[in-house]
């Protein structure tokens, strides 16, 4: 087993100052300090219609000259009634909804939600479905690190990255249409399984995916990693410590980069992610540079995880052979009497989920992502749905780390937590 933990120091001299430069010498004697101004506080509003809010997402920003005295979020200019909506849907009727919270990884939100309903329920699904869940989540960790690399480099003045990620992602996007017929709203899981089983060639695009990107990803880490204007403007800005990060609740990249080897795959395994041989990019400092290179790190180990889950992809069905919770085959339902039965009593009532509550978590590629059920006895839909939602939580420090700093730290900071408003809004 790999050791637990990847210690991330790069481009940082400890004898220069914030973005590389020279610590600024004490004043000579002859130096003139600059006079006090006056200054009067203002109010201003970034967003909710502004691109770098990444968003619908409005700031409410008390300023002394450019800096920041304090900010404030206004959240629910998207607000959707996802969790509302889900009492009144099928077990199965809710998989369209979770896609359309983080709609930048829609898989992992798809696996995560059936896994609840699935260890409410009891059920335990195929050694080929487990192993296809892992591919889809990891590939859209990677999928959401890509869109969160290229628009944060656009943030701080880079366009070449964007390009280079979004590229990229359109290799993602043709595995997600090839495997649901959808790019973005994939609805790919049915409790007990998957909507399909993988297509032809599936695997075969995928590990060629897995052969071309780390080219690439190592080309932006030359674009950026070492360059000094991008350097400038994340090394020391929005600096949180462990202990603050943790009172507040920061889970994922954002958490690890305040230097906790907190992972969900380590700490709560799930689906054999004990056996899988990875590490956990861990920060020091908690900046935004340190962010930036947590995911970085996380592309590179998302495809160990990628090729080891092919290599140990078996054969036999994806869903469970359970006529209460799969659908038969189609062939099955239009030639047999009793397959058809089912099918019509699956579609039109739904599947029966015993008393009791759940909670499940998974590591999404923003934080911990976690799915509370609850159900009566014999309930065909829940009687609450809640979700842990890591960006909601993630964004409620965005005061914190950007108090002191300028209105373009602002940017930057808001940047690197990685938020997707669809899931804060849900």
């Amino acid at each position: 087993m790999a050791t637990r933990n990847v210690e991330l120091s790069v481009g940082r001299n400890p004898e220069m100052g914030v973005g590389g430069l020279p610590t600024a010498s004490p004043l000579a004697p002859f130096d003139i300090p600059e006079p006090a101004f006056d200054t009067e506080e203002m109010l201003i509003n970034i967003g909710p219609q502004h691109p770098a809010t990444h968003g619908v997402l409005r700031l409410v920003c008390e300023l002394d000259g450019e800096t920041v005295l304090s900010v404030t979020p206004h959240i629910g200019y998207l607000h959707s009634s996802f969790e509302k909506l889900g009492e009144y849907r099928t077990w199965n009727q809710i998989v369209p909804l979770t896609d359309r919270m983080d709609y930048l990884a829609p898989l992992i939100y798809n696996c995560a939600y059936v896994m609840s309903v699935e260890k409410l329920m009891g059920i335990q699904v195929t050694e080929r479905c487990k192993i296809v869940r892992v591919l889809c989540m990891e590939m859209d960790r990677i999928f959401g690190h890509l869109l969160w690399l290229g628009t944060t480099a656009i943030d701080v003045g880079a366009f070449t990255p964007f390009l280079y990620a979004f590229q990229q992602r359109e290799k993602i996007y043709k595995l997600h249409e090839a495997l649901t017929g959808a790019r973005i709203t994939t609805s790919a899981t049915r409790v007990g399984g998957m909507m399909a089983d993988l297509p032809p060639g599936w695997i075969e695009g995928l590990t060629k995916f897995l052969d071309e990107f780390p080219k690439t990803l190592n080309e932006v880490d030359r674009l950026l990693t070492g360059n000094q204007i991008h350097i400038g403007r994340t090394q020391g800005v929005g600096a949180i410590s462990a202990a603050d990060a943790i009172n507040c609740g920061l889970t994922g990249p954002n958490l690890r980069a305040a230097g906790v080897p907190y992972d969900v795959r380590k700490d709560r395994p799930y689906y054999d992610y004990e056996t899988y041989d990875f590490e956990v990019p861990v920060g020091e400092h908690g900046d935004c540079y340190d962010r930036y290179l947590c995911r970085m790190e996380e592309m590179r180990q998302s495809v160990r995880i990628l090729r080891q889950a092919i290599a140990r992809l078996p054969g036999g069905p994806i869903n469970v052979d359970d006529p209460n919770i799969s659908l038969p085959s189609k062939t099955d339902c239009m030639s047999d009497m009793e397959s058809m039965i089912h099918h019509f009593k699956l579609i039109t009532e739904g599947i029966k989920a015993p008393e009791g509550d759940c909670y499940l978590a998974v590591e999404g590629s923003k934080g911990e992502l976690g799915m509370y059920v609850v159900a009566e006895e014999g309930s065909t839909k829940p009687v609450r749905w809640r979700v842990r939602p890591p960006s909601f939580v993630n964004l409620s420090t965005i005061e914190k780390l950007a108090k002191g700093h300028l209105v373009s730290d602002l940017i930057m900071i808001n940047a690197s937590l990685d938020i997707v408003l669809g899931e804060i809004d849900r």
